[in-house]
């Protein structure tokens, strides 16, 4: 039993930590508009039905392998084109 709940408690973890890193569907609204992929939810929000790697730009350029998608995000380049 303690081993199960040892195995559940570190997939738990892990998903976790990789999940929202990895992808988001939903992610708050920084400026009047949405990016590039995401429709406004009306409630501070937009989401999309894609799940997209995307960081705030914080007011500066992208990093290298990411792209502008505008809203104040960046989107990972996947596959090195979009």
């Amino acid at each position: 039993m303690k081993r199960q709940l040892s195995a559940l408690l570190l997939l738990t973890g892990t998903a976790t930590l990789i999940g929202p890193a990895w992808a988001q569907t939903r992610i708050q609204k920084l400026q009047s508009i949405c990016p590039f992929g995401y429709v406004d939810s009306f409630n501070g929000y937009c989401v999309s039905p894609i799940n997209y790697r995307v960081e705030p730009t914080h007011g500066q350029p992208c990093k290298p392998g990411w792209m502008n998608i505008g809203g104040g995000y960046c989107k990972k380049k996947e596959f090195g084109i979009f």
